[in-house]
């Protein structure tokens, strides 16, 4: 029944870039149908993960794009073309591992891209290990994704405290009056780890944690827990979630009146959407994310220059790129040096060329650890300010400072 149902969502989801190689000869000789280079990505195109989804998409999709614009990928002295095959897993990580091996032994990818997030990334990992496929995680930021000594698997998302342990030492230094801090958290890989982590950099930094409490997935009346942490008056909130996660927990802070110094929310902030559905409400929240188009890099990628991509995101989207469509685009940009650099499709000469990369990218420089986790970046801090991410962190591409309160 599953392959059945998989093969179905192959046929419907497959969304080839076929059309967007056309017109694209004149740079190379045509290729033969032979000549492509193909990419399995088992997205959650569909239920409560498909915002996340479309960021991937959108992502990738510009990665391949310019790809087959320039000509394709050379290898050896010859150009392939790339097509990306999607599959839609449904947001159910069982299915986003079923899809994986179906993309591997039925749709014969050459690589893969891991589904989103670091629970389905770490579940579909044993099927790419097994097959010995090189596979790049666009967002999977927990150190569990990688404790696994796998061989195959390389995460463009540095750890977790990267983006907590910042953010503790700016309030401690601007907002020296905060002593306590609330912490809720969606119970799912990510937003967990993540919440745990920054309980550890709130009470390094001397911090009380006065709440740390997890909610289920689905949850959509978060009352309960609320009006607990305004009992206890905390002059921090921190909660962690996906964008629908936190618009809802925003929104219900507002209708008890909830405020505070300082109010977190990882990882919705960097989304527009997230502004656009809140308006005021979104005022001074801050957050942390691996990118954000503020930074300045020269990089050696096809994209070359973070303001180029952003440039080439507005025109194809006509919206801000955050670090989630950054980052998908950097996974693509990434096989397309390491296959280059490899001069070979052969996946362990690619697999030692991802893993001996130390490179300067449009996201930033990238070098991986010998987990495959990234270990080269400085995740930006941020803050909306005027309806606008403002960069607090790092002092390199800094715009602003924080501002105290959230109503």
């Amino acid at each position: 029944m599953h392959h059945s149902w998989i093969a179905r969502c192959v046929r419907l989801l497959c969304v080839p870039l076929g059309a967007l190689a056309l017109g694209y000869a004149g740079h190379a000789s045509p290729a033969s149908a032979d000549d492509v280079i193909k990419i399995g990505a088992p997205l959650p195109i569909t239920g409560p993960l498909a915002p996340e989804a479309v960021k991937q998409q959108q992502g990738y999709n510009l990665w391949a794009e310019q790809a087959n614009k320039a000509g394709g990928i050379s290898v050896g002295g010859k150009n392939y073309k790339v097509e990306i095959v999607y599959t839609d897993y449904q947001s159910n990580t069982p299915r986003a591992v079923q899809a994986t091996e179906q993309l591997i032994t039925q749709n014969n990818v050459n690589f893969m891209f891991a589904p989103f997030g670091s629970g389905a990334a770490k579940a579909a990992s044993t099927v790419s290990e097994k097959y010995k496929v090189p596979t790049l995680a666009a967002t999977a930021s927990s150190v569990q994704v990688y404790d696994q000594n796998y061989k195959y698997l390389f995460g463009t998302f540095t750890p977790n405290d990267t983006l907590t342990t910042p953010l503790t030492k700016m309030v401690k230094e601007k907002v020296p009056e905060v002593k306590k801090i609330a912490i809720l958290a969606r119970n799912d890989l990510f937003p967990l780890a993540i919440a745990q982590e920054m309980e550890k950099s709130a009470k390094t930094a001397g911090f009380e944690v006065v709440y740390f409490e997890k909610y289920a997935i689905g949850t959509l009346d978060h009352s309960a827990a609320l009006s607990a942490i305004k009992g206890l008056s905390p002059e921090w909130i921190f909660v962690t979630g996906y964008t629908n996660d936190l618009l809802q927990i925003r929104k219900q802070m507002a209708d008890q009146q909830m405020k505070a110094k300082v109010v977190s929310m990882i990882a919705g902030p960097a989304y527009q959407e997230f502004i656009d559905a809140l308006g005021k409400g979104a005022e001074n929240v801050s957050s942390a994310a691996w990118w954000h188009p503020a930074e300045q890099y020269d990089g050696k990628d096809i994209f070359g220059s973070t303001a180029n991509f952003v440039k080439l995101f507005k025109a194809k989207y006509n919206a801000e790129p955050d670090y989630a469509h950054a980052s998908a685009a950097l996974c693509g940009a990434l096989f397309q040096v390491a296959i280059e650099k490899a001069g070979s499709l052969d996946r362990d000469k690619v697999r030692d060329a991802l893993a001996s990369l130390d490179v300067v990218t449009f996201f930033g420089p990238v070098r991986f650890g010998a987990n495959g986790q990234i270990n080269s970046l400085d995740p930006p801090v941020f803050q909306i300010q005027s309806g606008k991410p403002v960069v607090l962190f790092p002092q390199a591409i800094k715009q602003g400072d924080l501002k105290i309160g959230v109503e």
